[in-house]
């Protein structure tokens, strides 16, 4: 077991006295209270435990419910999390219940979010000391009830033991008696060699409610009293609403008000990002009739700043390439030189337009704001910004709000900002009632806040040996570069430049699944496969010949990555995957990338069906350290392939004097069932290392397989997202 010091983090735990009932609650300060119990597990339902904040509540039965402190984006955390917990505290999982947490600032220091693929990877050590130290005081609680020493104790599935003796206690009937036990300045974690929870598979504990339609997320919320909203926003980038025929809208039927909101803050917190911090609202009793309203809107609207195009954009980035201050530099050696020697140089640009998020859930959000408080509930990413910027934009003590999160239909960074909820606490103070903000579709893609624009140009310099002695990259977006200057190949070159360059655009922008990673892998992993055509080699080989220098003998300051890690999952996936075989009419693309610390490579397989392309099947390698939930965090890997497939494939967003020209799907294209995968096969590395991120790392890689796997088929390169438009005819 590893011991783990308790002490510095004492005063988050709470401990509830035992004259409140019978039973016993643990707080963390990562963790809270929650509001709702999912379905019941095989055992029977307590007389006696606590519903206030806190992180494990045991009953007097033995059931425990454990509360989930994060948002659940459908990267199902609301299993993994509470797993962790359960481990630690060696409980039966089929006597434990789930409950969502909501947000609790007086109980917790950190704030809980859903982004980064940081849910795990940071609650890892909270979540398990939280379970042990559950475990250990119920350990002394029944140590003092029979009089003897801890250590002639044991505890596992939900049992004390004696190690010597023939007694034994639930932890159902200790709990009352547990309450009092003074937390442990350091309790013993286990080996992980050990665990008999983490590392199987579970499903999903809302499970059966999705598949049934239960009210799980912000759309289905209803409160008593409670109307709908909508809103009406400039249309186009660059143009604000100074009035509109209020008085008409108010009088049609279903409409209660209609209002123009200004959600304007002036504060650096994150998630205050809009293009639009003024629109009109309307306020009614159903959606249709909201809708209608809408239609009949006739506002004015002012141009107070630039109205951008696509092909502005584009010689923006062009321009900003060729001539731009960089901003984030990495050199190693002496590039220039090295270039100018060498026998071969590849030099290709890549590029990728503004994306949008398009979550399956349209944007929503429930507030009611009174003079005594306010209250907050939907599908937020960041619960914590959320309410620190509505106390702003309220002029309200932020300890008067209440914040809930339900299960969100798909964030992927869409639902990190706040403006949807802060419309709907400005919509609710304005009315004078609770409302429920809905979105439709064109009111989302219309708004933002897209994915960065990106451009980059690579340069590889081969020697007459065909060695890489010279590599540099450079890029730009709109309004961020997507360069990691120390991720690989940084360490593996002598020479090496790496270069990022901002640029300016008054469209909104922000977090997209994998930030930036989702481009720069596409670009870098497509162009080291052109490398290493060029050079002669196996595009496997030529990478893992790279490895071995930054393991054996880097090149410079350190780079960001584990070149063992790295390297293994590329070996991992050869093997998997049988690369080196041929099959007649199959082409294979191969890639792997490192972010959120995790390592992922793919192998595609890509045919030709009724005359198009099609990837047939992909091998993934991943190693993410330790694997909490295996089926659910091959999920998660699958639907990063397919997501990263189809935005390469087809997705853009762009732009005529600052109007997005894409508003719904008629024309915003979406990968569709029967062009994903048939199969996709995901392996993950054994390992001992403390879990790291998931959500995300599966999608970089699927943009450079794909690319090269498209490559063979055609015999050109593509090097311009969407693929769909910038598509090599077949191959005969």
């Amino acid at each position: 077991m590893t011991r783990i010091k308790t002490q510095y983090n004492r005063r988050s735990f709470l401990k509830v006295s035992a004259a409140a009932g019978g039973g016993m609650l643990i707080g963390f300060n990562w963790m809270m209270s929650c509001t709702r119990a999912e379905e019941k597990p095989a055992i029977a339902i307590p007389n006696e435990w606590f519903e206030i904040n806190g992180y494990i509540k045991i009953g007097d039965t033995g059931m425990v419910t454990i509360y989930n402190p994060n948002p659940e984006i459908g990267q199902n955390v609301m299993t993994s999390m509470p797993m962790i917990v359960a481990e630690e505290l060696d409980v039966p999982w089929d006597h434990v219940v789930v409950e969502q947490g909501m947000l609790d600032s007086d109980a917790f220091k950190n704030p809980q979010f859903a982004g980064g693929s940081l849910s795990i990877m940071l609650g890892w050590e909270p979540l398990r000391m939280a379970g042990a130290a559950g475990r250990r005081m119920l350990l002394e609680a029944a140590a003092k009830e029979w009089g003897v020493a801890v250590s002639d104790l044991s505890a596992s599935q939900g049992i004390i033991k004696e190690v010597n003796g023939e007694r034994s206690i639930g932890y159902g009937e200790i709990a009352s008696k547990a309450v009092g036990i003074e937390i442990p300045e350091e309790v013993e974690l286990k080996d992980p060699t050990t665990f008999t929870l983490i590392g199987t598979t579970q499903k999903n504990v809302v499970g059966k409610d999705i598949v049934t339609g239960k009210p799980l997320f912000g759309l289905d919320y209803q409160r008593e009293g409670m109307k709908l909203a909508m809103i009406v926003q400039p249309p186009a980038f660059g143009m604000t609403p100074t009035g509109f025929n209020q008085e008409e809208i108010k009088g049609m039927n279903g409409v209660t008000d209609a209002f123009m909101i200004d959600t304007g803050i002036d504060s650096e917190l994150f998630g205050n990002v809009s293009a639009f911090p003024k629109c009109i609202a309307i306020v009614g009793d159903t959606t249709w009739e909201l809708m209608q309203a809408k239609k009949a809107v006739r506002a004015q609207w002012e141009t107070v700043g630039a109205l951008e195009d696509s092909r502005m954009h584009t010689e923006r980035m062009e321009e900003v390439l060729r001539s731009g201050t960089p901003r984030d530099v990495r050199r190693d050696g002496d590039p220039e030189a090295a270039f100018a020697r060498a026998a071969k140089v590849i030099e290709r640009t890549y590029t990728s337009p503004f994306q949008a998020h398009n979550t399956m859930e349209p944007m929503n959000f429930f507030a009611h704001v009174t003079a005594d408080g306010a209250e907050l509930f939907g599908p937020t990413q960041t619960p914590n910004a959320l309410r620190d910027l509505a106390a702003l934009l309220l002029d309200m003590d932020k300890e008067k709000f209440s914040v809930g999160m339900t299960r969100m239909g798909g964030g992927f960074g869409r639902r990190l900002y706040t403006h949807f909820g802060l419309r709907a606490a400005a919509i609710s103070k304005q009315a004078g009632v609770p409302v429920k903000l809905i979105y439709t579709r064109e009111d989302d893609m219309a708004n933002g806040v897209y994915r960065p624009a990106y451009a980059s140009t690579y340069k590889a310099g081969l020697d007459e040996n065909n060695n890489l002695i010279a590599f540099s990259v450079r890029g730009t977006g709109l309004p961020e570069g997507a360069i990691f200057p120390s991720r690989f190949p940084a360490g593996t070159v002598d020479n090496y430049l790496a270069e990022n360059i901002m640029s300016e655009t008054n469209i909104s922008t922000g977090a997209w699944r994998a930030p930036r990673s989702h481009f720069t892998a596409g670009a870098e992993q497509s162009f080291l496969d052109e490398v290493a055509e060029a050079a002669g080699k196996d595009p496997i080989e030529f990478r893992l010949e790279l490895f071995e220098r930054a393991k054996n003998n880097p090149v410079g300051e350190e780079h960001d990555y584990d070149a063992e890690r790295y390297a293994g999952v590329l070996k991992l996936v050869k093997e998997k995957a049988g690369w080196g075989t041929n099959t007649p009419g199959v082409f294979r693309g191969v890639a792997a990338y490192f972010c959120h610390n995790s390592y992922v490579a793919e192998v595609f397989d890509m045919v030709q069906e009724d005359g198009e392309l099609k990837v047939q099947k992909v091998w993934c390698a991943v190693d993410c350290g330790i694997v909490i939930n295996p089926d659910a965090a091959a999920n998660m890997i699958q639907g990063g392939v397919v997501d990263g497939i189809g935005h390469a494939m087809y997705s853009q967003l762009t732009f005529e004097n600052g109007v997005p020209q894409q508003q719904n799907f008629d024309r915003y294209q979406l990968i569709r069932h029967s062009q994903a995968p048939k199969e996709i096969e995901v392996f993950f590395v054994d390992s001992d290392v403390s879990p790291t991120g998931l959500g995300e790392p599966g999608l970089p890689p699927a943009a450079g397989a794909m690319a090269s796997a498209m490559y063979k088929a055609t015999g050109r390169r593509v090097y311009n997202i969407p693929f769909a438009t910038d598509k090599p005819p077949l191959v005969g």
